[in-house]
């Protein structure tokens, strides 16, 4: 087996309570047709692909992506300091779901777009300090089934999970202070997927 594929769990159904760490909670197909959200989102949204720097080297994202906010509200992370645009319907509607079953309130969403299998995202940690301690994330799944992997930050093994479409991703409490995450590359000749991670930016204001 090789290191992509080791330590991995090949369905969401085969997760016992154990299998990921304190802090993440995976919650299949919570999502209603899911199919009809993800093409309303890649027609809708204003995709594009952005530069970062990657240990102070700019580079281009490997996937693309677009970012909404309530007014005044801003991001910064790998160099991008992104500025907020109004909420389309079909994200206002997503949201205002989202908040009813997580009971928290939730002002920004990023969205990545993985057109096929060489789209990524690297090992990191959403623990800007404009998040907070212990930020609530909530990470929904539509298209394509990617695998997310996760490790803790001062070493080990890292274990995996496939996310499905309409799958939803909780990230609480100590997950982004003691644990890194990614999104692999993979050699599997897989379909185009959309990632959208609703967040709370703490403002000034």
């Amino acid at each position: 087996m090789s290191g992509e594929d080791a330590n991995w769990f090949r369905s969401p159904e085969s997760l016992d309570a154990g299998a990921l760490p304190e802090g993440f909670e995976l919650i299949p197909r919570w999502l209603p047709q899911p199919a009809s959200w993800y093409e309303q989102l890649r027609r809708e949204l204003e995709w594009r692909n952005q530069e970062i720097m990657l240990f102070g080297k700019p580079v281009m994202q490997p996937r693309l992506m677009d970012w909404y906010a309530d007014p005044g509200v801003t991001y910064r992370y790998s160099g991008l300091t992104l500025a907020p645009k109004p909420w389309p319907a079909v994200l206002l509607a997503l949201r205002e779901r989202l908040e009813a079953h997580c009971r928290a309130s939730f002002n920004s969403v990023l969205c990545n777009a993985y057109r096929d299998g060489q789209d990524s995202m690297g090992w990191h940690a959403d623990d800007e300090p404009e998040l907070g301690p212990e930020p609530l994330i909530a990470s929904l799944n539509l298209g394509a089934t990617r695998r997310f992997r996760v490790r803790p930050k001062g070493g080990g093994d890292s274990l995996g999970v496939d996310l499905e479409s309409g799958s939803l991703l909780l990230m609480s409490g100590r997950s982004q202070a003691d644990y890194q995450h990614a999104v692999p590359k993979t050699r599997r000749a897989v379909a185009p997927r959309i990632n959208l991670t609703f967040r709370r930016v703490l403002t000034s204001g």
